[in-house]
């Protein structure tokens, strides 16, 4: 029996065009023609435009007057402010979910960072990336604050059609991120004191943007302060 789908129409056609976007399906600049989304999904443009509205709010999409809906631009300055804005949030929310991980979420953490060590002969940032997402999202699915993870979900899906290319342009990035993986998860496996966590899991963040941005523009200094 196929189940059916408990979400609002609006519910609906907000995932399908987000996920599409993650997805660079709709890439950067793409016009989002309502009509022809409401077609695909067999809806009115009525939720069609409830959900560009949402998407809108989340930065995702941007609208303009006699243009329309387009996905966003992420230029420099976005992809700066939401990779700092996620190492905050991300390493407060792994800290925060540190005491409530079992040996089992640990396992598999680390599992996925091993296929993540095995990808690097063979390195396509695209396939790297979800991974790496993957393995965060193990690591700070545990924390009780359901408004952190709302916070983090909406970071990721804002950085979602520019992440793959990161480790295009930093691929050496790739090799220093999986050792800093295994160095987290050894602090919690330690019982290490929360702050040192969320300390550890901040400067990986960010030492991912100092990367791009070096590499980008190597005449400015544009990273993360230590904290």
């Amino acid at each position: 029996m196929t189940p059916v789908d408990t979400r609002s129409k609006s519910q609906q056609a907000y995932q399908w065009v987000k996920e599409r976007i993650a997805l660079q399906e709709f890439t950067p600049g793409y016009r989002l023609v309502l009509g022809s989304i409401a077609g695909e999904l067999d809806m009115s443009v009525v939720p069609v435009r409830e959900a560009i509205r949402q998407l809108e709010a989340e930065g995702l999409v941007t609208f303009e007057r006699n243009v329309g809906a387009r996905v966003s631009m992420i230029d420099d300055s976005q992809y700066r402010f939401s990779m700092q804005s996620l190492s905050i949030l991300e390493g407060a929310a792994t800290a925060l979910a540190a005491r409530r991980l079992t040996a089992d979420d640990v396992r598999r953490a680390r599992e996925v960072n091993e296929l993540m060590i095995r990808t690097l002969d063979h390195f396509d940032p695209r396939s790297f990336t979800g991974l790496n997402q993957q393995f965060h999202s193990i690591l700070f699915a545990p924390c009780a604050n359901p408004r952190m993870l709302e916070l983090v979900d909406a970071e990721w899906a804002r950085l979602g059609h520019l992440r793959d290319s990161t480790f295009s342009f930093v691929p050496g990035r790739a090799a220093e991120s999986v050792r800093e993986h295994e160095t987290i998860l050894q602090l919690i496996e330690a019982g290490a004191p929360l702050g040192e966590i969320e300390k550890v899991a901040r400067r990986h963040r960010s030492a991912t943007l100092d990367a791009y941005m070096i590499h980008e523009h190597p005449d400015e200094s544009l990273g993360l302060p230590a904290f």
